[in-house]
């Protein structure tokens, strides 16, 4: 046993453990950002392992703070490529409430999806509030990136505060794969326009 990640499941203490053979999540990369026009993993680089070591990897998105009122997004290269510009086919739902009218609201986002697009693909639906106290925070799924059989599939859950002047809890929710049978070797993160003014992104392999 390790930690309280043991081997009994629903015990006395009222902890939910993992099974005997569990997975864990294994830390590789932290980048944090300070005005920066984009934030990129790239198997092999200072540290980055993005391959055939996990088959499940996973960011988590920390308080990512926009420059402009802008859409956190993401695009992948796939070995040998040139440049992050794979074709994604993908799918967004969002749930909001706005805390000054108490509009709610819950559906499906037809300019949160692509089909057989080349675009950064959308993270959070609609933009992140400018203001101060605003920011965004989630996790993105990524499946066997070094699969040269099948495409590759992510699923995105974040939480952000939606853009000033109608400030309120943006649940969004996106998946879809990268329609290629190569290896996908870089991701890269960027607002639709401006810089991330701040934030951290962490990248864990997660075991079987």
């Amino acid at each position: 046993m390790s930690g309280i990640v043991g081997q009994n499941t629903l015990g006395g203490s009222g902890l939910i453990k993992s099974p005997e053979g569990g997975g864990a999540w294994n830390f590789i990369k932290k980048l944090t950002a300070s005005g920066d026009s984009s934030l990129s993993f790239v198997d092999g680089t200072d540290d980055v392992v993005l391959d055939s070591t996990y088959k499940t990897y996973v960011f988590t998105f920390n308080n990512i703070h926009a420059a402009d009122t802008s859409i956190f997004t993401f695009q992948a290269n796939a070995s040998g490529g040139s440049g992050f510009n794979e074709t994604i086919t993908s799918t967004m739902f969002r749930a909001y409430h706005i805390e000054g009218s108490g509009a709610s609201g819950l559906g499906y986002q037809t300019s949160g999806d692509q089909a057989q697009g080349t675009s950064y693909n959308q993270i959070f639906f609609q933009h992140i509030s400018t203001d101060n106290d605003s920011s965004g925070s989630g996790i993105l799924h990524l499946f066997d990136p070094s699969n040269t059989t099948f495409v590759k599939n992510f699923i995105a859950n974040t939480m952000h505060v939606n853009s000033t002047g109608s400030e309120g809890a943006i649940h969004s929710f996106s998946a879809g794969y990268f329609n290629t049978t190569s290896a996908i070797t870089e991701i890269d993160f960027k607002m639709s326009s401006g810089n991330i003014d701040a934030g951290d992104i962490c990248l864990y392999g997660i075991s079987s």
